[in-house]
C-alpha cells in the first residue's frame, strides 16, 4: 500500500509542476479584421455620443475639443501632456495623468494625434488597436485587438 501511495503521490506532484503555459495566446482575428472591426467600434461610438470627428488616414479618429495657440509639435520632440485612457466601454485602464515623454517612444496613435494639437489644446483620440497595442495588448490590463480612446492636453513642448 505504501509503495502506491507514494507513486501516487510523485504523480500528482509532477502533474501539478508540469506547466502547459506556451506562452501568450494571439487573437484568432487577423489584424485587417480586427481594424475593421475597431473602425465599426469607433464609428458607431461616435454616433452614439453625437461625436463629429475627423480620421486621418491612418485610421485615428480625433477631435479637437479645445484649439491651443502654440506651435505643433515634431515627431521627435519631448512633450509635457495630461491624459486619461478609456476603453469604448468607458472603463479607465489610465486614470489622469501628467507626464512628459519623446513622442517617437508611445504609441503611434497617441504620437499621431498630439501632433496634429496645438500647444495649450485639448483633444480627444480614439485609436484602433493597430495604432495602440495591437495583437498582444499591454501587460497594463489592455486586451489584444481593442480600441482605444485618450483625452489629451498638450501642455508644453519641452524640446
Amino acid at each position: 500500500m505504501k509503495p502506491f501511495l507514494g507513486l501516487l503521490f510523485i504523480s500528482l506532484f509532477v502533474s501539478c509542476s508540469m506547466s502547459d503555459d506556451t506562452g501568450p495566446t494571439l487573437p484568432t482575428e487577423t489584424e485587417a479584421e480586427a481594424f475593421a472591426r475597431n473602425q465599426e467600434e469607433i464609428e458607431a461610438y461616435l454616433e452614439a455620443n453625437a461625436i463629429i470627428a475627423q480620421t486621418t488616414s491612418s485610421g485615428l479618429h480625433y477631435t479637437i475639443t479645445e484649439e491651443g495657440t502654440g506651435e505643433s509639435p515634431a515627431a521627435n520632440a519631448t512633450v509635457k501632456v495630461k491624459f486619461k485612457g478609456y476603453f469604448l466601454n468607458k472603463t479607465v485602464f489610465n486614470p489622469t495623468t501628467t507626464a512628459d515623454f519623446n513622442l517617437s517612444n508611445v504609441i503611434t496613435g497617441f504620437s499621431e494625434g498630439i501632433r496634429l494639437m496645438k500647444t495649450g489644446g485639448k483633444a480627444t483620440l480614439f485609436l484602433p488597436a493597430r495604432l495602440g497595442y495591437g495583437v498582444y495588448g499591454s501587460q497594463g490590463g489592455i486586451p489584444p485587438n481593442t480600441a482605444l480612446i485618450f483625452d489629451v492636453e498638450l501642455l508644453e513642448i519641452v524640446d
